[in-house]
């Protein structure tokens, strides 16, 4: 179900996305050879509790941790472990802060160390598109111009647009109406409307489209095993425009490229 929010509602999620932003900083600092996935965790959540947030993820349909991180090949929905980064990883963090009563939800993909110039360009361009789509996502549009402005400017360099898996709307619950997919046709799908808040999320493949669930019963990896980039904001409709609700400033102003 689609839950339109008043101006009041999106001060408060603008809220929850503030603790967010930060935590992503903070995670970012860490981002390096030698350090445990695990370690991130446990910084997001130190952080988001210590200001009174709850991690949205944790517990969630049973996920055990506060961070959703990805490495490599894997797309999303991986788990923080003993795994140490090391040169040349990607790695995919993304969080959700629950506070006064509503969520918000963003994506990061980093380099660690020296990555190859094809990965760099697929973090660039898998960026990119997450603003491509936010041009689009405007009051009177409709879902599939956010969409087909996301894998329009993809597929120009031959990635795969992931179609399992999708954004969402967002607000008193982690997942509300209407999915938000990153591949579809200009003019369809549901109407953009004062109030409505979305979690948009390119999740975009360096190979092939098609993605396979490990053992795990979480973990979405690359059916051809080639590394995934994924960038997430939350952002408002308003007719007056629209408004990013998540920041990665702090994760830019801690980690250096």
């Amino acid at each position: 179900m689609i839950h339109y929010k008043s101006r009041e509602e999106v001060e408060l999620i603008k809220e929850s996305a503030l603790i967010l932003g930060k935590a992503h900083g903070e995670v970012a600092k860490m981002v390096k050879p030698g350090v445990k996935t695990i370690e991130l965790d446990q910084i997001a959540e130190e952080f988001i509790r210590d200001h009174g947030g709850v991690p949205s993820f944790k517990n969630y349909n049973g996920f055990p941790s506060s961070l959703c991180i990805s490495l490599n090949e894997n797309v999303v929905h991986g788990f923080p472990s003993e795994y140490e980064l090391k040169e040349g990883d990607i790695i995919s963090v993304d969080c959700g802060v629950y506070y006064k009563s509503f969520h918000s939800d963003s994506a990061y993909t980093y380099p660690v160390g020296e990555v190859s110039r094809e990965v760099m360009q697929l973090l660039k361009v898998t960026k990119e598109s997450l603003y491509k789509g936010i041009e689009m996502a405007v009051y009177g549009n409709r879902i599939g111009d956010l969409a087909y402005a996301i894998q329009n400017h993809v597929e120009q360099y031959g990635y795969g647009v992931v179609r399992e898996l999708v954004g969402h709307g967002i607000g008193r619950d982690l997942h509300e109406g209407p999915e938000v997919p990153n591949y579809g046709k200009r003019g369809k799908g549901a109407k953009l409307k004062e109030g409505l808040v979305i979690a948009i999320e390119p999740m975009i493949n360096l190979g092939t489209k098609n993605v396979v669930q490990e053992a795990d019963g979480w973990t979405i990896r690359t059916a051809d095993r080639r590394p995934s980039a994924h960038y997430e904001h939350t952002v408002a409709i308003f007719e007056t425009g629209t408004e990013i609700l998540t920041t990665h400033k702090f994760i830019e102003e801690n980690f250096k490229f």
